[in-house]
């Protein structure tokens, strides 16, 4: 299904302000707006650090166009005299704040929880944290490596390949950024019914334990734990195939006749040995992909080209389902992003449109949200900022 602008916005109407940095709180902002919200970002004078990551274009560097893309853009200096002020009167208007500082940061901006809920009794507030609210860690700093290292990701990877290492996606901020949205939409359906706002604390801590399916295994250990799946070297190119060892070895035999050739005396190590060689030598023969489909489909196993990334926009399904969209270079051309994974049957959720420049809606916003048109003293007194396109 093609996204189409003609259908409804399932947010339309809400707006978020969206004061968080890097990543968990601006994905999931990025989330709201690409589901029809409108998101504006609340930028600091030395800009989010992601502006430093990835390829610019346009002005706009990869990694923060991805977080950020079709969000709206003030940057406020919240340490300037009256910033405090300014802000507030922009929560009055929100109907979502995201927040993803260390816990003891809004306070001490004026700019806390009880702040803003006396401000805006309706508002839902995000405080996404690597340790939560209130604990003995709270103001410890966090960044998704060292929720893997503390909770076990680490020492699992050490376990299966013999070497701790970080994985290779932030999975504790995105983790904690769609349960902080399922979180900020559950307080949305909520303050229907009773006409109040919330304050949802999500811990990057909790958001990745809840989410690691394997995590029984480390509370519960097991006694035969499951042998991993494996990565196979087959004439077309390297293959994961789901299956542990013994059952892809029951699969080939039954199926496609393969045999170890060991004899009634051999020992179970020179089985395995036999039986790896005879695994090998078949998935070597398979000449083409569609070899490979054709034998795991007649094994009935589930298994997955190891391609490489810069060839994503070559996998069937996301052609087809256009999961990589095209966007506004801000330079007269175009740049690839995830496009919205949310694809309903008749409603409208895509990716908005690039990601703004420092400051590039400071006048737009506080027009259409506070009715204010001269903010000349605010760029005077350092309170609003605009970063050159």
């Amino acid at each position: 299904m093609s996204p189409t602008p003609e259908l409804p916005s399932p947010l339309a109407g809400l707006k978020v302000l969206d004061f968080s940095r890097v990543l968990a709180g601006p994905f999931a902002g990025r989330m709201l707006c690409d589901l029809g919200a409108e998101v504006v970002k609340v930028e600091p004078p030395e800009g989010d650090v992601t502006r430093l990551w990835g390829r610019v274009v346009g002005g706009v560097p990869a990694y923060f166009n991805q977080q950020n893309a079709g969000k709206k853009n003030v940057c406020i200096d919240l340490q300037a005299p009256g910033a405090r002020e300014l802000a507030i009167e922009l929560v009055k208007q929100a109907d979502i704040v995201i927040e993803n500082f260390r816990p003891d940061v809004m306070p001490r901006l004026g700019l806390g929880y009880d702040v803003l809920r006396e401000a805006n009794p309706r508002l839902i507030m995000l405080s996404i944290s690597g340790f939560g609210q209130g604990g003995p860690e709270s103001r410890r700093p966090a960044y998704a490596p060292v929720v893997h290292a503390e909770l076990g990701l680490m020492a699992r990877t050490k376990r299966r390949f013999g070497e701790a290492h970080d994985l290779p996606l932030s999975v504790a901020d995105t983790n904690a950024a769609l349960h902080g949205l399922v979180g900020v939409l559950s307080a949305v359906i909520l303050r229907e019914r009773t006409g109040s706002g919330q304050h949802i604390d999500i811990a990057m801590v909790d958001a990745t334990l809840v989410t690691d399916d394997q995590l029984h295994a480390e509370l519960e250990p097991d006694p035969a734990p499951a042998v991993p799946s494996e990565v196979w070297m087959s004439g077309a190119g390297p293959v994961f195939i789901s299956a542990d060892f013994r059952f892809l070895w029951k699969r080939l035999s039954e199926r496609h006749g393969v045999s170890d050739g060991a004899g009634p005396d051999a020992s179970l190590e020179e089985k395995i040995r036999l039986r790896r060689a005879a695994v090998e030598r078949f998935l070597g023969g398979l000449a083409d992909w569609a070899a490979v489909e054709a034998a795991m489909a007649q094994m009935n196993l589930a298994w997955g080209e190891v391609r490489e990334g810069a060839k994503l926009h070559e996998q069937p399904t996301v052609r087809h389902r256009g999961s990589i969209a095209q966007i506004d270079d801000r330079a007269g051309g175009t740049r690839p992003i995830p496009q919205s994974p949310y694809r309903f049957s008749a409603a409208d959720s895509r990716v908005r449109g690039p990601a703004p420049h420092r400051g590039e809606h400071n006048e737009a916003v506080l027009a259409e949200w506070l009715g204010r048109t001269d903010l000349a003293q605010l760029y005077e007194t350092g309170v609003l900022l605009k970063a050159e396109a």
